[in-house]
C-alpha cells in the first residue's frame, strides 16, 4: 500500500518551478508544470548526481544545472545527454491544498 507524505501546501510552489524536500531520507524535487500539476522526482542527475531541483524547469522538462541534461519531470527519462539514464518519479497527489508524495 501506498504511504502518502505531505510536502507543503500548494500556493508555495508557483508554475514553473520546483521545491527541493526530503522524504524518509530521501532527496526529492516537487516540480509544478501549469496547468499539468505537480510532479516528484528523485534530485539527482543520473549523469554526475547533480541536484535536479535546483535547475530550470521548461515545458515539463528540468536541466540538470551541472552539465544542462535534461529530464522529463513527468516520467524521469533522460532526455538530454550527458545522461544517458532516467531518475526515478513518484507518485503524486492534490489533498485539499496539501501536496503529497506516495512512497512504496
Amino acid at each position: 500500500m501506498t504511504k502518502y507524505v505531505s510536502v507543503g501546501p500548494v500556493g508555495e510552489i508557483p508554475g514553473g518551478e520546483s521545491r527541493i524536500v526530503e522524504i524518509d531520507g530521501v532527496s526529492l524535487a516537487i516540480c509544478h508544470v501549469a496547468e499539468e500539476g505537480f510532479f516528484a522526482i528523485e534530485n539527482r542527475c543520473s549523469h554526475d548526481n547533480g541536484p535536479l531541483g535546483e535547475g530550470e524547469l521548461v515545458d515539463g522538462r528540468i536541466e540538470c544545472p551541472r552539465h544542462g541534461a535534461l529530464f522529463d519531470v513527468r516520467t524521469g527519462a533522460a532526455k538530454t545527454l550527458p545522461a544517458v539514464r532516467g531518475v526515478t518519479c513518484y507518485e503524486v497527489r492534490v489533498d485539499g491544498d496539501d501536496i503529497q508524495v506516495g512512497l512504496d
